[in-house]
């Protein structure tokens, strides 16, 4: 029996909890700044990144002046860090070099435990990221049969944590919020569902500290493989 029996389903953040953006990113950052004389090292190069694009997700909600689109956050976020780190770059050059987005892969430990999770919950993948580039990424990047693929634009619009997404992504696959766990390696990400009822798991990948709030994560991992051991 699971850990969690009134659990039905685990839905899944996919950036950063089942896909790894810094180490499928850092070589090509590495090797543009190479190529235009820039002497920023590329991991501090990809947080800078990383940060402001969380910044730029929070904007475009906060306004609400139109979901603007996981990658169009992306692009808006490198063009700053870019200027922030003289990286001279054409708009097409900022167009090329952001295909790199296309060749995420996935934590090596992932294709092992999912299915094992598999048969205890349905496997929903609930994302900021655009659906078209979902599809592509589930399909040809981690290469596994989700239950369901859900994108934030088809989930109230509005990036997470809006409480929003959580709710509707319940509902689109048929369950009450209390029947679902979101796994997230974004500790925003897990307290956004636990305030709206859902279940929490942490994978806490980067080793970093927990939000000050009342909701906290039901369990606390490492990894998908201690994952797998704590909830299946």
């Amino acid at each position: 029996m699971p850990a969690y029996p009134g659990v039905k389903a685990l839905t899944f953040d996919l950036f950063g909890t089942v896909l790894d953006l810094g180490g499928s990113l850092t070589p090509y950052i590495g090797e543009l700044l190479e190529k235009k004389g820039v002497d920023t090292p590329p991991g501090e190069f990809w947080q800078q990144w990383r940060y402001r694009q969380r910044l730029e997700q929070f904007q475009d909600t906060i306004m609400a002046l139109g979901h603007g689109g996981y990658l169009e956050t992306v692009r808006r976020a490198f063009v700053y860090v870019s200027k922030l780190n003289k990286l001279d770059l054409s708009t097409d050059e900022v167009k090329t070099f952001l295909k790199c987005w296309q060749q995420l892969s996935p934590f090596p430990e992932v294709t092992e435990a999912l299915p094992k999770l598999h048969k205890a919950y349905k496997l929903v993948g609930l994302s900021n990221g655009d659906p078209w580039f979902l599809e592509h990424l589930a399909k040809n990047r981690i290469q596994y049969d989700f239950d369901h693929v859900i994108s934030v634009e088809q989930a109230g619009g509005a990036f997470k944590p809006h409480p929003g997404v959580y709710r509707k992504a319940a509902t689109m696959i048929g369950l009450e919020v209390g029947e679902c766990m979101m796994v997230s390696a974004n500790s925003f990400d897990v307290v956004g569902a636990r305030a709206c009822g859902m279940r929490g798991a942490w994978v806490n990948r980067y080793e970093l500290p927990y939000e000050d709030t009342p909701y906290q994560a039901d369990v606390t991992v490492a990894d998908f493989i201690e994952l797998a051991k704590e909830i299946a």
